[in-house]
């Protein structure tokens, strides 16, 4: 439970971890929160993130915008609850195999097929991890893979996450790739559009729904990836997460981050891989005997013999 002195959950948060109660008022209680989630997930689906707004979902199901408004507070709130149910799969997710590479490989390939699913997760601004309770499942998944590697808590993060933002990558690539051939000439633009829409999942405030929404009095707290964690995560439900929230070795103070150490990491386990691939290359190659006979034999150190 959130702790007396714990400052307001980021929008959206609060009612995703159940810490806010769902709205139910107004005269035509079929309205919820599932179904605004899931009308404005079928728009972006077909139409992509910049085609979801109040209104237009309002208009879908036949309510005014302002009804949307009793259980969803902006549109911030809206694009996490939509993340959420698109990791929905997350919670019964087995990773089968009989070593880390093989669980492993089979979870990234998950996360490729949850956002070709929803092509539209590629459009979502990442200025935090997300931090949605399906998102955090999907995160202890992967921790878990790694649970008899040797790595330490910290490094099993850093792969996870590394892995994670290849395969976000790779897969906005590809989307984007695909569009542009449907609308030549309307890539960059289209970009531009799913942006500036889908702005709003940047923080509190960043959308133009969220400052309609928030009259809090001041600029709201700042939440840390590490704080967070400690604050929404349990034991029992995600062992790893919380291991490591309390190890105290992530950081909390997002203002003092430095992303230099994370993306060095990065780019370390990368060049890991590419020294792998060379040494193994080598290995495989035929070597010239001193008599050039290209029969297998010693490699020379002085470079190929004449």
């Amino acid at each position: 439970m959130a702790s007396e002195k714990s400052p307001p959950l980021p929008p959206g948060l609060d009612l995703l971890w159940g810490r806010r109660e769902r709205g139910q008022r107004g005269p035509r209680p079929g309205l919820s929160v599932d179904a605004i989630v899931a009308t404005a997930t079928r728009i972006a689906d077909a139409e992509g993130l910049a085609a979801v707004s109040m209104a237009r979902v309002a208009k879908e199901l036949g309510y005014t915008t302002m009804s949307l408004y009793r259980h969803v507070a902006t549109k911030d709130e809206l694009l996490q609850m939509m993340w959420n149910a698109s990791a929905l799969g997350a919670e019964g997710l087995v990773l089968e195999g009989d070593d880390w590479r093989t669980r492993l490989r089979a979870w990234a390939i998950f996360q490729r097929q949850m956002i070709d699913l929803h092509p539209w997760i590629t459009q979502m601004p990442m200025a935090a991890p997300p931090v949605a309770p399906n998102s955090l499942t999907f995160v202890e998944k992967g921790l878990e893979t790694l649970d008899d590697t040797g790595l330490s808590d910290t490094d099993k993060l850093r792969v996870i996450g590394l892995l994670s933002s290849y395969t976000l990558s790779e897969a906005r690539m590809a989307h984007d790739a695909a569009r542009a051939a449907v609308a030549p000439g309307a890539g960059a633009g289209a970009a531009a559009a799913a942006g500036a829409g889908a702005g709003a999942a940047a923080g509190p405030g960043a959308g133009a729904d969220a400052a309609a929404g928030s009259d809090r009095g001041g600029p709201p707290p700042v939440w840390g990836f590490e704080a967070l964690l400690r604050e929404l995560v349990d034991a029992q439900t995600y062992p790893r997460l919380h291991r490591i929230a309390w190890a105290g070795e992530i950081g909390g103070d997002p203002a003092g981050f430095e992303e230099t150490e994370e993306f060095l990491f990065g780019v370390d386990r990368i060049l890991d891989g590419i020294a792998a691939l060379i040494d193994r290359t080598h290995d495989n190659r035929p070597h010239r005997t001193s008599g050039g006979t290209g029969t297998p034999g010693a490699r020379h150190s002085d470079g190929p013999t004449p």
